[in-house]
């Protein structure tokens, strides 16, 4: 199979970005063969290779699409600070990339930046939109609602916010309802207690 038409039948899959192994299956190849067809397609720069992997299909890389591909079979949203500042609520632009899944937590690194992944209960799991360019998005609530839940584990990466400004329109009783959620007394407690320092150091 040449090039050209195996690029056309994984763009007609409808997704950005693929592995090498669900390139395989639908050219109908071995993953060695398939793996090489994707070489020869990103040496020509048709394709991008993402990872060891996993390539972008489309013309442009969209960081902010990847998440959820670099966590399948599991979901993933983008969030947290990533979320935060695309919802206007902080003004830093976050060095990575961050994620809530179902997958584990872990650091990953791509040719289209570095991914912080973090991993939330089932149960929390949720809360964001789909944007025009297909960007899993939290909400403005969600995304502070999850750097709170987070900020009670081991990692460093939620311990504090830069200036935090509430937009207009936010939604507290969001928050109410996602912490209804947390499975954990305790969890629910702390998450709780992180929020409400959060919401009394915030201009609105």
């Amino acid at each position: 199979m040449n090039g050209p038409d195996a690029l056309a039948i994984l763009r007609k899959l409808g997704v950005p970005a693929i592995g090498t192994a669900d390139a395989a299956a639908a050219l109908g190849l071995r993953t060695a063969a398939a793996s090489q067809t994707l070489t020869r397609l990103a040496h020509t720069g048709l394709i991008r290779s993402v990872r060891h992997g996993m390539w972008w299909l489309e013309d442009a890389l969209d960081p902010l699409r990847l998440p959820e591909y670099l966590t399948v079979p599991l979901p993933s949203y983008v969030s947290l600070q990533s979320a935060l500042h695309r919802r206007g609520l902080i003004e830093q632009i976050p060095e990575m990339v961050y994620a809530v899944s179902l997958s584990r937590t872990q650091r990953v690194k791509t040719t289209g930046g570095t991914f912080s992944i973090h991993h939330v209960a089932p149960e929390v799991f949720g809360g964001y939109e789909e944007t025009e360019r297909g960007v899993k998005l939290a909400t403005a609530e969600k995304a502070l609602f999850d750097f709170a839940y987070l900020s009670s584990g081991r990692s460093r990466l939620f311990t504090s916010l830069p200036e935090l400004e509430l937009p207009r329109g936010f939604r507290r009783k969001e928050l109410s309802y996602w912490l209804a959620k947390i499975p954990s007394k305790k969890s629910r407690t702390l998450t709780t207690q992180k929020l409400d320092g959060l919401l009394a150091k915030a201009s609105a």
